[in-house]
């Protein structure tokens, strides 16, 4: 029921706090209540942007910035938003163009503004470019933990590890409570090697910092081996707990590694995929020559669902990769790191993550799948 003695500003702040509550359906039935009173507020038209992007309804969030723009074409926070719907439809030329003009009108000491921007970016794989909204944000507040740390993410995406660390170090230095900042240079330290400054960092972190298993694994991999504990020592338990919290509904990560069973059913499963991978010939007292093809160095593989896989390793790696929500866009070594690093946490068993072949074989060699080919 409308409420007429609210303002376009009240409307504005419960929508938003709707919003931060992650409560997107009620924030737009204030929206839409709001707008019926209050048509040109264009603030409305901004929330009413972003609620339709957090759920995803690209098109309608991208109507509703557009209306915000004819009312106010220099409104930061529209064209940040439409700059975001535009990457999702893959408009990369015109979403930097949106982006840009935030700079040419000068808000770059919103630093909200440029952080949010960059992460956009990042989030659709655009790393150069995201850096340079996370420098903008740097450059204009030096102490900004939060900044700091997002240029060091953006470093080690694009293959700078001593940049990177060297940023999280300064976002800790500014900010020691930083535990992204922490958990994420604790990973860093860890595929270079520096296994003790590592454990230095995440242990540092308690289970419910993590959203991702990878640290938790490597966290308990370096207690019990730094620290000679044992597989069931009571302070390895809040962690193994948030290990089973996060797995959730198995996903294809959970299932490439899920132990082969029945595996006479296996057998029978790629008995049949042979052959229906070769054609039937004529019976002939020759050998039958393999074809050409199985020479051109492309492979195939079955995973342990029973999924057939043909491509150059690379190309088998990356369809795995591809087949991962969590992993799905980013780069194959984290995907591999993973895999491995999981098995590894299991069962024991290492698996290498050098390069594509070793991975396959490796996991071939620990039982995840099998190689046809």
């Amino acid at each position: 029921m409308t409420n007429p003695f609210l303002s376009s500003e009240e409307y504005d702040e419960r929508a938003h706090a709707l919003y931060n509550e992650g409560k997107y359906d009620e924030a737009l039935d204030v929206l839409r209540e709001g707008l019926s009173l209050y048509p040109h507020a264009v603030e409305l038209h901004v929330g009413l942007g972003y609620a339709r992007l957090a759920r995803e309804e690209y098109a309608w969030a991208r109507r509703a910035f557009d209306e915000a723009l004819v009312l106010d074409a220099e409104h930061e926070d529209a064209l940040a938003g439409l700059g975001e719907v535009l990457l999702k439809f893959g408009q990369q030329d015109a979403a930097l163009r949106a982006f840009q003009q935030t700079l040419t009108l000068g808000y770059q000491d919103d630093i909200e503004l440029m952080l949010q921007i960059g992460r956009a970016l990042f989030r659709e794989g655009l790393i150069e470019e995201a850096r340079s909204y996370f420098e903008v944000a740097v450059q204009e507040a030096p102490d900004n933990a939060e900044a700091v740390a997002c240029v060091g993410y953006a470093l080690h995406r694009l293959g700078d590890d001593e940049g990177s660390a060297a940023a999280l170090r300064r976002a800790l230095q500014l900010d020691g409570e930083h535990v992204e900042a922490r958990i994420y240079l604790g990973n860093l330290l860890y595929d270079r090697g520096e296994f003790e400054s590592a454990l230095y960092h995440l242990d540092r972190s308690t289970p419910e910092d993590h959203w991702d298993e990878l640290g938790i694994w490597r966290l308990l991999e370096l207690k019990k081996s730094v620290y000679r504990l044992a597989d069931d020592d009571v302070e390895l338990k809040p962690w193994e707990a948030r290990l089973t919290e996060l797995a959730g509904e198995p996903d294809a990560i959970d299932d490439l590694l899920a132990e082969l069973e029945n595996g006479d059913d296996d057998v029978a499963q790629l008995e049949l995929f042979a052959a229906e991978a070769v054609p039937p010939t004529e019976r002939t007292d020759e050998p039958q020559v393999p074809p050409a093809r199985m020479d051109t160095g492309r492979h195939r593989v079955v995973t342990s669902e029973g999924a057939m896989v043909d491509g150059t390793w690379e190309e088998i790696v990356g369809l795995l990769r591809d087949a991962s929500e969590e992993f799905a866009g980013r780069p194959v070594s984290d995907f591999m790191s993973a895999v491995a690093r999981r098995q590894y946490g299991k069962t024991g068993v290492r698996i290498s993550a050098g390069d594509a072949e070793s991975f396959i074989r490796g996991s071939a060699d620990a039982g995840l799948l099998r190689i046809v080919r």
